[in-house]
């Protein structure tokens, strides 16, 4: 891997990660553009750390908060300060971990092909414009209960598959569910913290257990770039929202699939 190849990688990886648009499309669009071959696993880790660490030192205050008030909780076997948000965090990360558990190589053999993702990425389209027309609410962080836990942790689950976008799914449920636009993202973006971590340690294992030669110096500049890119998609991000809200990311998703359909079908 050149460069140039770890830096652009990084920086779509970086930006697509947190934005309601859909990484795994554009991972997909990217080789053939560029006629470069697969990243590897050892790339792929990379970036997730990059990500992980822009999205921990963005709500670094938060992160702490809700990690020393949710260890804090358990002796005292009652909720304090924020660890309800906590604990909230933890339930929405349980379905994706079970259905990534049984079900990823099913996805992974099955359902990562370029009419999967062109369907997904229209469908999750029109659902986060209905979301953010119909379903946005008042609801804030601290109304966030069992059942909207679940239900956007089944969202994320329902991310999986390659297309639909984990954030643009938990955004769309937490709509859906009456969160505002603020509460819905950065509980999306809590969330990404544990989801990050699990996917990253499957993928360190990956590397561990099957002896897999990794490019350190691919390994970093990417990690460098999708950090950078990830904590400024972030902060531009939520500083957009309430101006511009999601119909930009609508917008762009359908023409990401007019693209990919032009390409490939």
């Amino acid at each position: 891997m050149d460069l140039w190849q770890a830096i652009i990688l990084g920086i779509v990886q970086g930006i697509t990660e947190f934005l309601p648009i859909s990484s795994s499309a554009h991972l997909i669009l990217m080789p053939a553009l560029t006629g470069w071959s697969d990243q590897g696993v050892g790339f792929d880790l990379s970036v997730h750390v990059g990500t992980l660490l822009a999205v921990v030192l963005y709500f670094r205050k938060d992160v702490a908060t809700l990690l020393v008030d949710g260890l804090r909780s358990i002796p005292a076997r009652r909720n304090l300060g924020q660890s309800h948000l906590g604990w909230m965090v933890v339930m929405a990360t349980i379905p994706a971990c079970v259905a990534g558990v049984f079900l990823l190589d099913y996805i992974d053999s099955v359902l990562r092909a370029v009419g999967v993702i062109i369907t997904t990425t229209v469908v999750f389209a029109v659902l986060l414009a209905a979301a953010d027309r119909w379903g946005r609410g008042q609801r804030q962080l601290t109304d966030i209960g069992w059942l909207d836990a679940i239900i956007v942790g089944l969202a994320q689950a329902l991310a999986l598959i390659p297309g639909t976008s984990r954030s643009g799914a938990t955004i769309t449920a937490g709509l859906f569910m009456g969160l505002d636009r603020e509460t819905a993202s950065k509980f999306s973006f809590y969330m990404a913290i544990p989801i990050t971590i699990a996917a990253a340690s499957i993928k360190l294992l990956t590397i561990w257990s099957e002896s897999i030669a990794v490019d350190w110096t691919g390994f970093l500049i990417g990690g460098i770039a999708s950090f950078i890119t990830a904590i400024t998609a972030i902060h531009l991000f939520l500083k957009w929202l309430n101006a511009f809200g999601m119909w930009p990311y609508v917008i762009y998703r359908l023409l990401l699939a007019g693209v990919l359909y032009w390409m490939f079908v």
